[in-house]
């Protein structure tokens, strides 16, 4: 029996081989490989679940293609890109563990640190505030959603607690991030006015904090 490391070796070296040709036709039926070699339907929740991590990465990479950035936050989000590309693997290669507890410490901590200086919410922010912004909250959202493709994974495999405890965790130090580039690029942030005039009648400014 190979242990999780084995399977993650295999596995890697095997998307190096996969990497020398971009198709191979292999999924021309439906299915795909697995890190260690083992195909599923291109339908499988493991596909979705590493699937959606792949598009957080992506979108991780849509804020950090804004020019301007403070240093910063180029510095956190270059670091989550490295580690979600960790937690794919996890998920790719069945029994193979990368993400740990301490992981999972190093986002809440960078969390409380950006979100020390910000002012109290009194209401919900609506997505925007600036390209960087904008796309942050974007990203916050697909994190969500790959947190939800893990949960139903789990339902009938074997799934480290520590996976989606990490992608929710990311999910609220993005809508943080998200924040401190609102900031950044415009000085503030568009609040929800919920006590908006009904339709057909002059609507109100919104409310900026």
């Amino acid at each position: 029996m190979h242990s999780g490391a084995d399977r993650a070796a295999t596995g890697t070296a095997a998307m190096g081989n996969r990497l020398s040709k971009i198709y191979t036709r292999t999924g021309d039926r439906g299915t795909t490989g697995l890190g260690d070699g083992t195909r599923v339907p291109k339908t499988h929740a493991r596909i979705e679940a590493y699937g959606a991590t792949d598009e957080t990465n992506c979108a991780l990479g849509m804020v950090l293609a804004v020019p301007g950035l403070p240093a910063e936050i180029v510095e956190l989000l270059t670091r989550l890109q490295h580690e979600l590309f960790d937690l794919g693997g996890e998920l790719a290669v069945p029994g193979y563990r990368s993400i740990t507890a301490e992981h999972i410490t190093r986002l809440e901590q960078a969390l409380d640190r950006l979100n020390a200086p910000l002012p109290a919410l009194k209401e919900f922010i609506l997505p925007g505030g600036g390209p960087a912004a904008a796309a942050c909250h974007l990203a916050r959202t697909i994190a969500r959603r790959a947190e939800r493709r893990v949960w139903q994974l789990s339902e009938n495999e074997s799934i480290a607690a520590e996976v989606p405890q990490y992608l929710n965790r990311l999910s609220d130090l993005l809508f943080v991030v998200a924040r401190v580039l609102a900031r950044h690029e415009n000085g503030t942030e568009v609040l929800w006015n919920h006590q908006r005039k009904p339709r057909g009648t002059q609507p109100d400014q919104p409310v900026k904090d």
